[in-house]
């Protein structure tokens, strides 16, 4: 992680020499980009396709797209995905704060069964 980090910090790679003016190495620092990168990571989910299309043609690869075993995203969308936002949640109870756990304040199970025998 503290490879990552200096990378995405210094804008350099720091698994080769480093130097003063040495090629700076581009970092995705903005939201668009970085979800970009993220659905290209992950590839296999439906929701990320939608984004996938736009950039591949953008990028002028279209040739990607498609349904066979040489394409990286199909051309059609399943009906329920490539939705805005994160999974739906259920509303909250009247109370306001859902379920929760109520721990008691002792040990639970049983004690003293180790010296038997």
């Amino acid at each position: 992680l503290a490879i990552a980090s200096a990378m995405y910090h210094t804008g350099r790679n720091p698994l080769k020499r480093v130097r003063r003016r040495g090629d700076a190495m581009p970092v995705p620092r903005g939201l668009r980009q970085r979800r970009l990168h993220k659905a290209f990571l992950r590839y296999h989910d439906a929701d990320n396709w939608p984004l996938l299309r736009q950039a591949l043609k953008r990028m002028g690869r279209a040739d990607l797209i498609g349904n066979g075993r040489r394409h990286l995203v199909p051309a059609w969308q399943p009906a329920g995905t490539g939705g805005r936002g994160g999974p739906e949640r259920r509303p909250l109870a009247a109370g306001g704060r859902g379920n929760r756990t109520i721990r008691s304040g002792g040990r639970s199970g049983r004690r003293g069964r180790q010296g038997r025998g």
